[in-house]
């Protein structure tokens, strides 16, 4: 088997991103934090957060820095995690990022602003 010259992983390009990009990163962020109450989307939000941790430091750093173990931050941050809000809010602090609240449109209310912004 031959390795293609100059192609990288997405997991790859997706750090890197994360670490240049600030701006790109909080996005990131906002996207995986609005996916945790969707069961579906949990894993995925879950590892978006890992992606964070491993751009900024590592995992073993951040976990460090947040007071808790790699091990516990690894089992946090897996598919099947389930991080306590203490947890999420060490680690968004150790990446220099803190929690906020907005609030949440219901669907309906969404779409009806949609289609008025449409029309308009």
């Amino acid at each position: 088997m031959s390795k293609l010259v100059g192609v990288g992983s997405h997991h790859e390009w997706e750090i890197q991103e994360l670490r240049e990009d600030r701006a790109f990163a909080v996005e990131y962020l906002k996207v995986a934090l609005e996916s945790l109450d969707d069961p579906e989307e949990r894993g995925g939000s879950l590892l978006m957060l890992r992606a964070l941790a491993e751009a900024y430091g590592g995992l073993g750093a951040v976990a460090a820095a947040a007071g808790i173990s790699r091990e516990s931050l690894y089992r946090a941050l897996s598919p099947k995690g389930n991080p306590t809000l203490k947890t999420l809010v060490a680690v968004l602090n150790a990446v220099g990022l803190r929690l906020s609240i907005a609030e949440k449109k219901p669907a309906m209310a969404r779409r009806s602003n949609s289609r008025a912004t449409r029309a308009a």
